[in-house]
């Protein structure tokens, strides 16, 4: 089976040539871009799995690239992983509120870059079979039944509260996918007594404390959001 495309947009040639080297390595197809506007035009003209942007680009920068591609129904889909610079959070946070899937900051090992952009691609490849929104979820020690509303750890049933469930499902449904708070928040929305940021972080104490030692599981991303650990 042929191995997915992934486009590399990063303006410094260096780290593009070392990505390059150890995707292709892998048995990736890979293209190259320099420039967002390159980058653009290079995942229009063929489908893309999955794209490398670099934020800091010159002309069109990263974010500006991000929200073009999934604003465009013709790349809406394709999986992004940001590379970011260090004091670079606020930047971060609106990347993914605008639909990527993960980030790396630099400088960054090259096994960690290739387990983080193998772990986007399992997990798009796993939600494209769609196994049912609602599926038993089970992650580590925690067992989550949607039908029943209930939620199992180490076989002993733990009681949260409805926001508690849907913030402990939607972490656990994509293990080490990071959720700005108001991600979370939209993905819970409905409930009348969550309306700001904050009270996604109140929750998340509570839900912790709820699970014991299990809570562990429940990361937090500073500056940013929280994500399920993978396991």
């Amino acid at each position: 089976m042929a191995k997915e495309h992934i486009l590399v947009i990063e303006d410094e040639e260096d780290i593009q040539e070392l990505i390059t080297y150890n995707l292709r390595k892998e048995g990736y197809e890979v293209t190259g871009a320099l420039t967002g506007e390159a980058g653009l035009a290079a995942a229009r003209a063929k489908p893309i799995d999955l794209v490398v942007l670099d934020l800091m680009l010159p002309g069109i920068d990263g974010l500006e690239v991000c929200k073009t591609l999934k604003n465009d129904p013709k790349t809406h889909g394709t999986a992004i992983v940001m590379l970011t610079a260090k004091g670079e959070e606020s930047d971060i946070v609106i990347g993914l509120e605008l639909g990527a899937d993960d980030y790396i900051t630099k400088p960054f090992s090259p096994k960690v870059l290739l387990a983080r952009l193998k772990a986007v691609l399992r997990r798009r490849q796993e939600e494209a079979k769609d196994p049912g929104a609602n599926g038993i979820v089970t992650v580590g020690e925690i067992s989550i039944h949607p039908g029943r509303h209930e939620v199992l750890v180490r076989g002993s049933k733990v009681d949260l509260t409805a926001m508690e469930f849907d913030l402990l499902r939607m972490l656990a449904r994509r293990p080490g996918w990071v959720f700005t708070r108001q991600q979370i928040l939209d993905g819970v929305r409905g409930q009348d007594y969550i309306v700001t940021e904050r009270a996604v972080d109140v929750q998340v104490v509570g839900l912790r404390k709820k699970l014991g030692e299990a809570g562990k599981y429940i990361e937090t991303v500073r500056g940013v959001g929280y994500r399920f650990k993978e396991i």
